[in-house]
C-alpha cells in the first residue's frame, strides 16, 4: 500500500506540528517569565506576545465551545486515509501521543486551560510588550 504512505507521514508531520505547537504555548509563557527576570527584550516583543495569547486564546475557546483542535482533526482524517483503524500507530505517533493526549473529564482540560490563560493574561499586565510600554 505505498499510496498510503504519504497520509502516514502527513500524519506524523502533523502531530508533530501539533507537539510544537503545544511546546510554544507553554514554552512562550515560561520564556517570557524567565525572560523578564533576566532581561531579555525579544520576550516582549508585540508579534511574539500577540502569537502567543492568540494560541492559548484559541485552545481556550475551543476548549469552551467544546471544539476538536483542527490539527487534531487533520491528523486522524490522514490516518484514516493511511488505512489506520485506530490502533495502528508509528513510532513517532506512539510516543509524541504518550506525551501529548491523556485521560481526564473534558471539565479538567477546561479549567486548566482557562487558568493557564489567565496566566498569560497575568503575564501582559506583568511584563506589558514594548510596543505597548513607553519607550
Amino acid at each position: 500500500m505505498p499510496e498510503q504512505m504519504p497520509y502516514q507521514w502527513l500524519a506524523d508531520a502533523v502531530l508533530v506540528l501539533h507537539f510544537a505547537v503545544v511546546g510554544f504555548v507553554i514554552g512562550g509563557l515560561l520564556a517570557i517569565i524567565v525572560g523578564n527576570l533576566r532581561g531579555w527584550r525579544w520576550v516582549n516583543r508585540l508579534a511574539f506576545r500577540l502569537v502567543h495569547l492568540a494560541a492559548i486564546g484559541f485552545v481556550v475557546l475551543q476548549a469552551w465551545l467544546g471544539a476538536t483542535c483542527p490539527l487534531t482533526i487533520l491528523e486522524n482524517w490522514l490516518r484514516q486515509q493511511a488505512g489506520h483503524d485506530g490502533y495502528q500507530s508509528s513510532f513517532i505517533e506512539h510516543w509524541i501521543q504518550a506525551i501529548l493526549f491523556y485521560q481526564a473529564p473534558g471539565w479538567v482540560f477546561i479549567a486548566i486551560y482557562s487558568i493557564f490563560f489567565l496566566v498569560v493574561v497575568a503575564s501582559w499586565i506583568r511584563y506589558p510588550p514594548r510596543s505597548i510600554r513607553h519607550g
